[in-house]
Parts: C-alpha cells; structure tokens; sequence
C-alpha cells in the first residue's frame, strides 16, 4: 500500500476528483473465504457496519476470521468521488478512506464486539496514517448505519480514550459518521479478500497494545 502525497490534506467537495457514474470493475460473486454474497441485499436480520483502520487488506481478514461474520468487502468510502479507482483514492484527491463493510450476525458477535476488535486492532491516534501507511485514505474512520450503532461507537470511543490516555497515548482521531451521508464504494476485484489470495502478502495492521473495555457500549 502507498500513497502518492507527501503532505496528506483532504480534499474539499469542489477539489475531488469527479468519478463516475459507474463502475470500471465488476464485483466478485462470493466471498473466497466465508462464500456468502459480497454484495447486497442482505438476508434479514443481519446487520452491516464500515471500519476504517488503515490498509484494508489485513483490515478485511481481521473481520472475516470473527465468528457471526457473514461476509466483508474492502472498499472506500468518506469522500466525495463516486466509483473512485485504488489510484484515485491513493492520490488523495477523493476525500475517501479504505474501509472494510462488515455483514453480521448480531446474535453472534454484537456491534460492540466489533468495535473492540476495531479498537485494538490499529492505532486510532495517528491521524492521516497507520503505521508506515501515510495518506488520508488511512485515516481511522467509523461509518454507522443505525441510530443505536451512532450511539454505541461514540461510547467506545470516549471509553477507548480513557485508557489510552491512562496509557500515555494520545487523542483518537477516528471520525464516527452516519454511513447514510458517506456512500460506500467497493474496492476492485483483486483487492476483496486479498490475504487469502495472498497469504504472504502486506498486512499493515497493528494496535497500541492497549485493551479495549469490555462493554464500554450497548450490544446492538
């Protein structure tokens, strides 16, 4: 993963690259590892929330390996270009972060069970990068899909930051917005589930080492 900005700002709606109204690539079927539907609609009772936490390939592996996962997709989302390419969303010239879109089960595994592994699976203080990744596409972003799930990632993040600031880290800088007002775009074919196609493959995902409270939010 790279990034083609030395110095990462996002870009305003008029200075983001314009898109299109339709994608250049089509979506796999099935997920290679869980084999469920990538794209929607949904089977009921199922819920659906966005992570971003850095690069999205070892991002997409963190949640597929959860139990009561249904199915993820890497994708960008939280900027302004419609159908961005991984170019595009690398120049930092479509206000977009990489996400993973997670389906789940939540008689299985709850939303804040999610958000604990979100937490601890980055570092949420370091603003336009993670780790060696510099840019603004990873940026640590959470894009909700219900009122409850709002709700429930703003807790964890005031909980989250409680420990860490007891831990001598600093302020998060994850942004927690309503999906609704932040279209999700999913990310080419070769990049869903790219860790399985390539186990030894880049994976720069790492957390503080700081423990997320266990029930720092409603399961919802």
């Amino acid at each position: 993963m790279f990034s083609y900005r030395r110095t990462p700002e996002l870009p305003t709606r008029e200075e983001a690259l314009k898109g299109r109204p339709e994608p250049l690539f089509d979506l796999p079927a099935k997920h290679t590892v869980l084999g469920n539907p990538l794209a929607g609609p949904y089977p009921e009772g199922l819920e659906v929330a966005d992570f971003g936490l850095g690069c999205f390939w070892g991002a997409e592996r963190k949640f597929w390996q959860t139990p009561g996962v249904w199915t993820t997709l890497a994708g960008y989302q939280g900027g302004f270009t419609e159908n961005p390419t991984y170019e595009e969303v690398c120049s930092g010239r479509t206000g977009h972060t990489e996400v993973v879109r997670v389906v789940f089960d939540p008689a299985v595994v709850p939303y804040a069970a999610l958000l604990k592994l979100f937490w601890e699976s980055h570092d949420p203080t370091q603003g336009f990068r993670q780790g060696n990744d510099v840019g603004t596409q990873y940026r640590s972003a959470l894009y909700t899909h219900s009122p409850a799930h709002q709700q429930a990632a703003e807790a964890s993040r005031e909980a989250y930051q409680q420990v860490l600031t007891a831990s001598g880290h600093g302020a998060i800088t994850t942004a927690v917005l309503p999906a609704t007002d932040r279209p999700f775009w999913p990310a080419e074919a070769h990049h869903q589930q790219y860790l399985d196609k390539n186990p030894g493959g880049y994976c720069g995902i790492g957390g503080t080492g700081v423990s997320c409270p266990i029930g720092v939010a409603p399961a919802q």
